[in-house]
């Protein structure tokens, strides 16, 4: 996923500061004669998203906020100097701030309490919790201050900063376990199946690597052909100012980041499909991330995260441009090293050695739970075993002689190991047996 990429383009001021936007309608567009679609802003992926979304789009509603923005400068925006224009919004506006606020405090509880629960009910401290949580201000729950504000803009300018790197991280960690599954994967083959195996994972780089020659990202050469493949344009009549129009989408004055990662899919192309074997989309999108900050670093001087027209301009002046080094792909620059690769495997071991610990653990547990379950299991067959035999006993009418033979079945009825209570039930056995000798001696 993208950073916002679709916000990036609605505001570019506010962009400055949190690399995302609302949209803007732009000034040469007659909105009495044209309607543009809505945008829709794309995820951050940050945990707090839907309320950064919000409080954004509620600020945005403000006439005076709204024109502070567009007149502020990045720097001015990270010092906190735009969110004390908090206190100059319109009261409606402030009213649902301080809702949002209260809704965002009740979603964190929330999540606190369920962590809870999973934990198992400990007394835990919300507020040292909520302090977790550094895009607000916890200890005023109830209403949106310029501390808000000013802590949201910091904490999602920060997050964003990270997430490309995050990014690269998390596709380094794929890249390294693909290679560990395969190596896992060789060592149940025989030999001969081990060599074919080698042989086909030998074929498949090859395939992969022979594509047609990458032009440099943002070069003049990746330009002309994106001119000429997508735009249906002659390329000897290539137009740096037309082309920056032709890829401004959007027509807000600036070109994106995801308008300039459309600039890379015919070059993407020449290496990836998703149809063939040896092609892996993951791969494919680390590619295009790499284009994006290639060009982004080369040719976004004020370090926005847009390319204005100036820059752009700019850019195709440097000698750079029309004279390229030759783009280094994945294949030709590997996303791990052999020590990472070692320490990553390393970890991998550890963590199974962990589990199956763990698994022993858990399994001595059951076996103990077993063995419990046996014991009363049998306790209380012999506890019924007793109730019975007491039962038939009081059962017995005492007119009716008492026959050897039935007070023998009784006997051979009781239990067969001498704990108390059978002993308890032998012993009412032999007291019936003396009184019924007794009483025969008497008649």
């Amino acid at each position: 996923q993208m950073l916002w990429s679709k916000a990036v383009c609605r505001c570019p001021v506010l962009v400055l500061s949190l690399w995302f936007c609302v949209e803007a309608v732009p000034i040469a567009v007659d909105k009495t004669k044209l309607e543009t679609p809505e945008q829709k802003l794309e995820d951050t992926g940050l945990h707090y998203d839907r309320y950064l979304r919000e409080v954004i789009d509620f600020l945005e509603k403000d006439q005076h906020f709204r024109e502070k923005l567009h007149n502020t400068d990045m720097e001015d925006i990270k010092q906190g100097k735009l969110a004390k224009e908090l206190d100059f919004v319109g009261h409606h506006v402030r009213t649902k701030l301080d809702e949002l606020k209260r809704q965002e405090v009740n979603r964190l509880r929330t999540l606190i309490k369920a962590k809870q629960d999973v934990e198992g009910g400990h007394e835990m401290n919300h507020k040292a919790l909520l302090m977790q949580f550094e895009y607000m201000n916890h200890m005023n729950p109830h209403t949106f201050e310029v501390e808000d504000l000013d802590k949201l803009i910091k904490s999602a300018t920060s997050d964003l900063e990270n997430y490309d790197k995050d990014r690269h991280e998390e596709f380094k960690r794929y890249e390294m376990m693909k290679e560990h599954k395969r190596k896992e994967h060789m060592k149940n083959l025989d030999k001969e199946q081990r060599k074919d195996e080698e042989q086909h994972y030998e074929e498949l780089r090859k395939k992969h690597a022979n594509h047609p020659k990458i032009n440099h990202p943002g070069s003049q050469d990746q330009l002309k052909e994106v001119w000429k493949e997508s735009d249906g344009l002659d390329p000897n009549d290539f137009d740096p100012k037309t082309f920056f129009k032709l890829h401004d989408t959007n027509g807000d004055g600036y070109i994106d980041q995801q308008e300039l990662e459309a600039l890379f899919t015919k070059e993407l192309e020449k290496m990836y499909s998703p149809n063939l074997e040896e092609d892996d989309m993951t791969e494919m999108e680390e590619e295009r991330l790499r284009m994006r900050e290639h060009v982004m670093n080369e040719v976004d001087t004020n370090k926005d995260r847009l390319v204005s027209l100036d820059e752009f301009l700019m850019s195709t002046n440097k000698k750079e441009f029309k004279e390229p080094d030759s783009w280094e792909t994945l294949e030709q620059a590997p996303a791990y090293t052999d020590e990472e690769m070692k320490l990553f495997e390393e970890q991998l071991a550890q963590e199974e050695s962990n589990l199956n610990q763990k698994n022993v653990e858990l399994q001595k547990q059951k076996e103990e739970l077993e063995r419990q379950q046996e014991q009363l299991n049998a306790q209380k067959a012999e506890l019924q075993q007793v109730t019975y035999i007491a039962s038939t006993t009081r059962r017995q009418p005492t007119s009716t002689p008492y026959s050897p033979a039935r007070l023998t079945c009784t006997l051979l009825a009781g239990p067969a190991t001498f704990s108390v209570c059978g002993c308890v039930n032998l012993l009412v056995c032999v007291c019936a047996c003396v009184c019924f000798h007794v009483h025969m001696c008497v008649n």
